[in-house]
């Protein structure tokens, strides 16, 4: 008996979507321990810890992508800076036959979220080679940035509900 499948046609593997990690690397690395040797001695209180993220995206080729995590990370305590990072950490995507209404989301969701571990482990041992315990963020949503930077982007364009053509306007360049 011959096999079928719904629809009666057999998928071109072909024509499949597909996404492949090229590459990964680091772009940016800056680590300031501006108090050294006295940052890294026993203090009073523990410190406050700023962490930001953000995600950018760039065409490079017909269906090759670059991804990169911006992570900056500063630690203080009372006034003092113990130490400012910054690390800007990418991968390099190959993505195939994606319907464009999926693209973005594949970029800005699916893509980092497969890069973060590296990049969080690039900061964990910057932090720790400065004489600090090393840095472990915690893992990241990046689907609730993504609905951020759409209403934002819906905000500024006036408009009200998050709708398809505002998912479209936040397309890499």
């Amino acid at each position: 008996m011959a096999d079928e499948t719904q629809g009666g046609a057999v998928p071109n593997p072909a024509n499949l979507p597909s996404m492949n990690l090229v590459g990964q690397y680091i772009r940016d690395l800056s680590f300031e321990n501006p108090g050294a040797p006295s940052s890294i001695m026993a203090g009073s209180g523990n410190p406050a810890f700023n962490v930001s993220i953000s995600v950018g995206v760039k065409k490079q080729a017909d269906d090759i992508y670059a991804v990169e995590l911006t992570l900056n990370a500063k630690a203080n305590r009372e006034e003092t800076i113990l130490f400012n990072v910054e690390l800007v950490y990418g991968g390099v995507f190959r993505l195939k036959n994606v319907p464009e209404n999926q693209l973005s989301q594949l970029l800005m969701i699916e893509c980092p979220r497969l890069i973060f571990p590296f990049a969080r482990q690039v900061l964990a041992s910057t932090t720790q080679q400065g004489g600090f315990p090393p840095l472990m963020m915690e893992p990241v949503d990046f689907a609730a940035i993504y609905r951020q930077n759409l209403a934002k982007l819906a905000a500024q364009q006036g408009a009200a509900p998050l709708t398809a053509a505002a998912a479209e306007t936040d397309k890499p360049n």
